[in-house]
């Protein structure tokens, strides 16, 4: 029950805060959703490196490990938002930028996860 709670703390946590980024960085960009973008990114980022750290030095317990990774990061980061912006550009033709946005998203995600790792090697 208590990594429960956590997960469900560091969840509200995570979605309040990408809430308020998607809201605030969202409306600059009409064609790149640059708020849902980048805490994907910052999530993935952040994924890699507490990962590296447990993984190496057993930087956090296992119970930290769940509110920061399953709570924190799966409530700051959104597939759901993302698929439904890339919705949204295919209905209205936007085909450039969904092809940078997918692309984009998902190679960015993916090195931020390893930059993630290597960084907390250097720790």
């Amino acid at each position: 029950m208590k990594q429960l709670l956590l997960v469900f703390l560091g969840g509200g946590i995570g979605s309040g805060l990408r809430y308020i980024l998607s809201k605030t960085l969202n409306p600059y960009f009409s064609t790149f959703f640059i708020g849902t973008f980048g805490v994907n990114i910052i999530g993935c980022l952040l994924i890699g490196f507490f990962l590296g750290l447990t993984v190496k030095e057993n930087f956090l317990t296992e119970n930290q490990l769940l509110f920061i990774t399953v709570g924190f990061c799966g409530g700051f980061t959104t597939f759901s938002s993302f698929a439904f912006e890339e919705y949204s550009l295919l209905r209205e033709g936007q085909l450039l930028s969904f092809a940078i946005y997918t692309i984009s998203s998902i190679v960015v995600g993916v090195l931020a996860v390893v930059f993630g790792l290597w960084l907390s090697r250097l720790l």
